[in-house]
């Protein structure tokens, strides 16, 4: 039981997802260090307006500043973060801060909303549930003609919102950034509810399996699941207030229009909030319940031996009594059971009786369940 544990221990260690700062203490801020595992960066660009639609894909630092003025939005999106030197050089392009850069790049950031002068940097985070949950950095920065992304997962999820560009000319083109900036919102937040339902059905099966069969591996899975779903938490709730702050910030680049759909996302978060509240609620349950049982069927095992030791107890002691080697020549009190005929036959008999009776107690007690007479048919 106890190296089953310690296998679980360290298979759950695994799947907590723990971010860790690339920077050095006391670094000056703005800072960037590259992160190892980033993947190879590639530029890709949409610029539409109500008339006209134009993309263009693998494009370099140099090709973007040629093409940053055509179309009235624009919409940059950078998939990977290895190149450093092409990331800078693009946000040096569009004046953005240093800071915004170190964010970008260090993406180990919680979901925030932060003003710069005329831009907005918005972070969130994209989930996948691959082998366990996976939250890929998302930023975005919003300016008065285009809005830049970054992302280092290659999981292209925003393919939908570069095809209603595309198709819709009525209901998306005629709106502003502030409405595509919504849409990758929005986008976003939708993708967790298929997660959080996989983790919910997960759940419900788990649920059955403990009352029916439960077992040791049930505890491993519930915690994995446990660990998912406050990771989850973890930055639903920051997302919330991200949302929150878009809604109620009086900067222009958010339009009044796209304030009322803000709103909408920020329902959808409140309803995500509290599925995955009520979800580490019943995995907790479930842990208890698992714990419960695997105590109650260790109890059932060494509830045999304890009866079966309970009922020799006192035929332990009717032996070692009349194991005694007193002499019976000095004195006709130093066991006369011993002179007696049938003496040996009474010590077995007494035995007997004790155990019996011992048995037929627990019985009584429930303590010992009658073994089940099949019937023939």
């Amino acid at each position: 039981m106890g190296a089953i544990n310690l296998r679980h221990i360290a298979a759950a260690r695994d799947f907590r997802k723990r971010y860790y700062r690339r920077t050095q203490v006391g670094a000056t801020p703005g800072t960037v260090v590259m992160d190892s595992k980033a993947q190879i960066s590639t530029v890709s660009l949409v610029s539409y307006d109500a008339k006209q639609f134009f993309e263009k894909r693998d494009l370099s630092a140099e090709e973007i500043s040629v093409l940053k003025g055509r179309g009235k939005n624009l919409w940059i999106e950078v998939v990977g973060l290895a190149n450093i030197p092409m990331i800078k050089q693009i946000c040096a392009q569009f004046g953005i801060h240093s800071l915004v850069v170190e964010d970008v790049i260090n993406n180990h950031q919680r979901p925030k909303m932060e003003a710069y002068d005329d831009q907005l940097f918005i972070v969130t985070r994209i989930p996948s549930l691959a082998s366990g949950i996976k939250l890929s950095q998302l930023s975005m920065l919003l300016g008065n003609s285009f809005i830049i992304s970054f992302r280092d997962d290659g999981d292209d999820c925003l393919n939908l919102v570069r095809d209603r560009i595309r198709w819709e000319v009525e209901d998306f083109r005629q709106h502003g950034l502030g409405y595509l900036a919504y849409t990758l919102i929005d986008t976003v937040i939708d993708s967790y509810f298929p997660v959080v339902e996989a983790i919910g059905d997960d759940l419900e099966r788990l649920e059955e399996a403990v009352i029916l069969h439960p077992h040791d591996e049930q505890i491993y899975e519930i915690y994995r699941l446990r660990c998912d779903l406050l990771d989850l938490r973890r930055v639903i709730f920051p997302q919330r207030d991200m949302v929150n702050l878009l809604i109620s910030d009086d900067s222009r680049l958010i339009s009044a229009c796209t304030k009322v759909f803000l709103r909408d996302c920020y329902d959808h978060l409140a309803q995500l909030v509290d599925i995955v509240d009520a979800e580490i609620e019943i995995s907790s349950s479930l842990l208890e319940v698992c714990h419960f049982f695997i105590s109650a069927r260790m109890n059932d095992v060494m509830k045999t031996p304890t009866l079966i030791a309970t009922i020799f107890m006192p035929l332990s002691f009717i032996a070692s009594l009349y194991g005694m080697n007193f002499d019976r020549s000095v004195s006709a009190w130093n066991m006369p059971e011993l002179g007696w005929r049938y003496g040996y036959p009474f010590s077995l008999g007494l035995m007997a009786v004790c155990g019996l009776g011992m048995l037929v107690y627990f019985l009584c007690k429930h303590w010992i369940k009658p073994p089940k007479v099949r019937r023939r048919r």
